[in-house]
Formats: structure tokens, sequence, C-alpha cells
């Protein structure tokens, strides 16, 4: 395994699978993304407007560099119907190298 420091597993929640797989799309297709796993049916319990919120979600893990990072994020706040969408990076600490050249390869 190698260092895999350069590149982050970011964490996006989104309303609908359908919202997911919209925003997937986009970042891969615009390169800012290697790969996008989507877990559908996942369940947020959150406080949003002074009350405490039970909602049905779905989890875009999303695989960047560093250097996308900042386009990524900006993306996400313009594809999502969320007023403050979900971004929380998670810097890799180590990947197996064949992985890690194909996403390097995979960005823009």
């Amino acid at each position: 395994m190698k260092d895999g420091g350069a590149f982050r597993l970011v964490l996006v929640t989104a309303g609908s699978e359908e919202e997911a797989a919209k925003i997937a799309r986009a970042l891969v297709e615009e390169r800012l993304a290697a790969c996008v796993n989507i877990v559908p049916k996942i369940r947020s319990v959150y406080r949003w407007g002074g009350k405490i919120e039970d909602d049905a979600e779905a989890l875009l893990l999303i695989k960047t560099s560093e250097t996308s990072l900042p386009a990524l994020e900006e993306r996400v706040r313009a594809l999502h119907s969320y007023d403050v969408p979900e971004v929380i990076a998670i810097k890799l600490d180590r990947g197996s190298q064949p992985y890690l050249d194909w996403l390097g390869e995979s960005l823009g």
C-alpha cells in the first residue's frame, strides 16, 4: 500500500437517490471525481431550524484529489437542493498503488 495523501474521500448526503445520481454523474463527467459510490436508503437524524429532523437520504462516497476539492465543493453546492449540503472531506492515508494511479489518471 502506498501513500494516498494527495487524495480525498468526500461524503455528501442527498435527499434522494435521483439527486445523488445527478450529482455523481456531473462530478465524474466533469472529472472532479474519479468515482462516486451511492449508498441508498440511509437515515439521518439532525437538528435543523431548531427542530430535530429524521429523514431518508442517500450517501455519496466521492473519490477525488486535494487539488480538485474546491471546485468539487462549489459544484456540489450548485447542483444540490439543500441550503447547506454536507461536504466532508477525509484525507486518505493509504491505498493500493494501482488504485491510486487510476484515481490520478481519472481526474482532470
